[in-house]
């Protein structure tokens, strides 16, 4: 049952009501302010209509990643919709902290919002792991409109109980395969390939179920890894390849789409808790709107960086045959191994699958 076109329609409908121009200033000051610690001294803005404060948001990436630059689009965001009465004060390139010291600095207060890879968040929320099952997606635009939507408040529903609430999911990229010495096209190609895997028990298991030999490795260790042969492969999304520059001794690149990571925008409970309607209407409204932008971004570097890697002679398949990867790993039936996980959830999956297939 498709029901896509309908959820966008009504993201759509909910994004119209709100001004997203992006001519806002951004406060990129140092340091970090304490949740709560927000400006309140006037009891409306300029118009009226919400009263000021000043918040810390964060992303650990540099100030030329993805998730960096749609915290400095989001700032704007909300800076415009609230007619400049809601300050977000940016920080990143790691300066409060790595993915995981940061998320629980969110939880606890220090940071009031947190951009960060959702898998990050999964060592204490593990009901988010329904994002890491193989094949969920066939497309980021699938993964943005479904997160984005009930479904996504559903999955996260049980934040708060972890100091957290959900504002909206962001796009960390769909992780293809791409190989020093094999072009993949079928399921059959990747039998007995060493292939770097992060460190992540969902992605051993997918690639040791198709019959390669899946090498678990820190993403600092990879291109060292490609260059000795410890590693024949990895599953990186295009852009990541040029990003994370582990792509010298890469000679082919097939698109199978087969894992989509997602970024997830929290904001901290008690600070949520303290804002009036109106400012949470924004925030909340502006995030999905900023999530929205992260998908677009890595959409156009991807395309940068799929021709930075033809120039350096990388062939690509863009066709490969996918349905052989989901047909060598059972189909949607593949996903039963992990009914006694306690993260495991038939009715959410159920939910997710009756929009995508």
């Amino acid at each position: 049952m498709k029901k896509i076109t309908a959820l966008a329609l009504a993201l759509a409908m909910a994004i119209s009501l709100v001004a997203c121009g992006s001519n806002g200033s951004t406060s990129q000051t140092g340091g970090s302010s304490e949740a709560g610690s927000a400006s309140t001294g006037a009891s409306s803005s300029a118009s009226g209509a919400v009263d000021p404060i000043t918040l810390t948001v964060y992303s650990p990436g540099n100030e030329n990643s993805v998730p960096t630059k749609t915290i400095i689009k989001y700032a704007e965001l909300v800076s415009e919709a609230s007619d400049g009465a809601i300050t977000l004060d940016v920080h990143h390139s790691n300066e409060l902290g790595s993915d995981a010291e940061s998320i629980e600095s969110t939880r606890m207060g220090t940071i009031d919002i947190i951009f960060a890879g959702t898998s990050g968040f999964t060592s204490f929320y593990e009901k988010a792991k329904v994002l890491d099952l193989p094949f969920l997606f066939d497309s980021a635009e699938q993964a943005y409109e479904v997160t984005n939507s009930e479904i996504g408040e559903q999955i996260f529903d049980g934040f708060e109980e972890y100091g957290l609430v959900f504002l909206a999911e962001g796009d960390n990229g769909m992780r293809h395969i791409s190989t020093t010495n094999r072009p993949i096209h079928t399921a059959e190609d990747v039998v007995g390939l060493k292939i770097r895997v992060p460190e992540s028990q969902l992605y051993l298991d997918v690639w040791e179920t198709l019959g390669a030999t899946p090498v678990a490795l820190a993403l600092p260790e990879l291109a060292l890894a490609l260059s000795n042969g410890t590693a024949e492969a990895q599953d990186n999304a295009t852009y990541h390849l040029v990003a994370n520059a582990t792509y010298d001794d890469i000679k082919y690149f097939s698109n199978i789409n087969y894992m989509w990571m997602g970024c997830t925008m929290a904001a901290n409970a008690n600070t949520w808790n303290s804002l009036t309607p109106a400012q949470q209407e924004i925030l909340k409204e502006q995030a999905v709107v900023a999530a929205k932008y992260s998908f677009d971004t890595i959409a156009e570097d991807n395309e940068t960086a799929t021709k930075t890697l033809q120039d350096a002679g990388v062939e690509f398949d863009f066709e490969p045959d996918v349905q052989s990867f989901k047909d060598a790993l059972g189909g949607d039936s593949y996903y039963e191994r992990y009914v006694n996980e306690t993260w495991y959830d038939q009715e959410m999956l159920d939910a997710i699958l009756a929009v995508v297939r």
